[in-house]
């Protein structure tokens, strides 16, 4: 079990370590946290963008990128293919974003040549060390590309959630599918999702995990409040990944957690052939070394 988000860096097989390609990195954020990466000895590096920028930026901030290979290719555009071929040719083991859009970098991923699309929906995978959660981390899905899932969105989201998971050593997750309310209501669709989901997991359709929905976010996290409710669940109050159901959601309940809570977090996208690394101007020095981590596991 993972207790803390420290724990990730056990996991972590230094002897076989995956090569970061950086796309557009001439980025001060990016380059930063893949230098710390690289000196801490768990992955190695490609930069792809446009040399001059990169070195400044390495100058500006003491950066030591002397071992890392550089691709000068000032075009955005050309830089993320020449990044998303370098881990479609398995001369990488992981994709991350520097100095340009998610859209532009996803573009590339889902390009049908050269890209890396692996299951039907790319999905972000945010792992999160919440002080008042009772000893372990907590998962929570999607919070930053699927805006309005369905049914079959959902049904690829906890699935790319769990492989990540069982890949972390969990072997049957426990997913709380989020909704309002406990109950199925026709009135409320998020309820109906959670319900046909709890039915597919006990009938083996959807593998390797236990779903329980629909859940309220308390219940899901608490098992007082679960007992109180009079809710009988394996998933209650003890769930290891929340599945939220729309984007507004997820992402409300992200940055409640980093804001409000001040949670450590780490982040990934799903579903591709490679671990996908976005990390944001917001995100602490600590949150991107840590998705880093995430993604070399």
């Amino acid at each position: 079990m993972l207790k803390r988000m420290s724990d990730l860096y056990g996991l972590l097989n230094k002897t076989e370590k995956k090569t970061v390609a950086l796309a557009a990195a001439q980025d001060e954020v990016a380059l930063q946290a893949i230098t710390e990466a690289v000196e801490k000895g768990f992955v190695d590096a490609i930069l792809v963008g446009n040399e001059e920028k990169i070195k400044r930026i390495a100058y500006d901030n003491k950066l030591d990128i002397s071992a890392m290979e550089i691709f000068n290719i000032p075009n955005n555009n050309e830089a993320v293919e020449k990044a998303v071929r370098l881990v479609h040719d398995k001369d990488a083991g992981i994709l991350m974003k520097g100095g340009i859009g998610t859209a532009t970098l996803l573009k590339g991923v889902l390009n049908k040549e050269w890209g890396l699309r692996k299951n039907p929906v790319l999905s972000h995978f945010a792992l999160f060390e919440v002080k008042a959660y009772h000893h372990k981390l907590i998962a929570v899905t999607d919070v930053a590309l699927n805006i309005a899932p369905n049914l079959n969105d959902k049904i690829n989201i906890v699935n790319n959630a769990v492989e990540g998971l069982n890949l972390l050593g969990i072997e049957r997750p426990k997913v709380a599918v989020i909704g309002a309310v406990e109950l199925v209501n026709e009135m409320m669709p998020a309820t109906i999702d959670a319900a046909l989901l709890s039915k597919m997991a006990q009938r083996g359709q959807i593998e390797n995990c236990i779903i329980d929905g629909p859940l309220s976010f308390d219940i899901a996290i608490s098992e007082r409040s679960a007992h109180y409710k009079g809710i009988i669940s394996d998933v209650a109050g003890d769930a290891d990944l929340l599945l939220m159901p729309d984007i507004e959601a997820g992402n409300i309940l992200y940055k409640s957690f980093v804001f409000f809570a001040d949670a450590k977090v780490a982040g990934v996208v799903l579903g591709a052939s490679a671990p996908i690394v976005l990390p944001s101007r917001a995100d602490s020095e600590r949150s991107k070394l840590d998705s880093i981590a995430l993604a070399a596991i």
